[in-house]
């Protein structure tokens, strides 16, 4: 169910739906290819352990939410899009883009240059965009674009044809940035949420991290909370995890579920902005099936998809994602 409750036993990063980061995409802005699309999604609008519907404030404001880009092939940040968000108070909450470039963007807390601050967050079904320069931000709640048979997953993979999701909002943030900005060729992106650690001082603790679709909730077993405590250049210790899982999903022997798992890491979605976007190949669409490429290679090809294809409330447009489905969290004029 890519990342969406990717805590121990489908519950969420340290009991906060607004820490759980859900999916990454990146695709060439259509029409337009010195332009990129960039979109973190988070916060999913119901839980499953426990059931029921999640809280209305879209981000958390203690929290700080980032999209790591790695330019050299080494696994680590050299570029990272940094989101905070003030409180919610009256219904209204506001976002502060950064941009952390070199060795800064490797790092751990909050920094760089601003790009956008004092951005409204939209909490209902207009979307709320901000442009700066080259830039276009948005941060809010929209429908959720992924699609899956949650059910048949959990049932041995025995689907039934019903998108657990279609119904569901997220919050999201979108960026469209300059191309140029990117570097000059293939790119390595992941995204991570931060939350302030009692614990550990006041400083900042990584609750989640993630690129490709389902591997954290699929494939990490009981190395769960060291997997999303992890970053993608130390990914080769979580080899042999993977393998382990891959053999009881997948029937594989040793060696080949120790060769699959090692293609599956580190976490990163490569992306090409010079090509046109297909996941798993390069970067990821919103209408991308993520689930059934998943599914083929967890099962090794004895299952090729669950029968849910994409959504029909995408938009041609920035911010992409349709207008979020539940209108209660709304104001009253909203709701008329």
């Amino acid at each position: 169910m890519s990342h969406h409750f990717s805590g121990p036993n489908f519950t969420f990063p340290g009991g906060d739906a607004r820490l759980d980061f859900t999916d990454l995409y990146a695709f060439p802005k259509p029409g337009d290819p010195s332009k990129s699309i960039l979109i973190m999604n988070v916060h999913p609008s119901v839980g499953v352990n426990p059931p029921g519907p999640t809280t209305s404030e879209p981000f958390a404001p203690e929290a700080l939410y980032e999209i790591k880009i790695d330019t050299d092939g080494d696994a680590i940040a050299d570029i990272t899009y940094q989101v905070s968000f003030t409180s919610l108070e009256n219904g209204a909450q506001t976002a502060t883009l950064r941009l952390l470039e070199g060795e800064q963007a490797a790092k751990t807390g909050e920094g760089g240059r601003v790009i956008v601050e004092g951005a409204p967050v939209s909490m209902e079904r207009v979307a709320h965009v901000t442009s700066a320069g080259d830039y276009r931000f948005f941060a809010g709640w929209r429908s959720e674009p992924f699609f899956f048979d949650v059910g048949g997953a959990l049932n041995n993979f025995q689907f039934i044809g019903e998108d657990f999701f279609a119904d569901k909002d997220i919050c999201s943030i979108v960026l469209e940035v300059p191309t140029s900005a990117l570097g000059s060729k293939k790119i390595g992106l992941w995204a991570r949420t931060l939350i302030r650690s009692d614990d550990a001082g006041g400083t900042w603790v990584q609750a989640e991290r993630g690129a490709r679709p389902q591997q954290t909730n699929f494939l990490t077993g009981e190395q769960n909370d060291a997997y999303r405590a992890g970053e993608p250049a130390d990914d080769a210790s979580f080899v042999a995890v993977f393998a382990h899982s891959l053999e009881h999903t997948g029937g594989y022997s040793p060696e080949e579920a120790m060769q699959v798992a090692a293609t599956l890491l580190p976490d990163l979605l490569l992306y090409d902005p010079t090509r046109a976007a297909s996941f798993p190949h390069n970067g990821r669409k919103l209408s991308d099936d993520a689930a059934d490429a998943f599914l083929t290679v967890i099962t090794d090809g004895k299952v090729t998809g669950d029968g849910i294809g994409p959504h029909d409330d995408l938009l041609s447009e920035f911010p992409y994602l349709g207008p979020p489905h539940r209108r209660d969290r709304f104001s009253p004029a909203e709701n008329a």
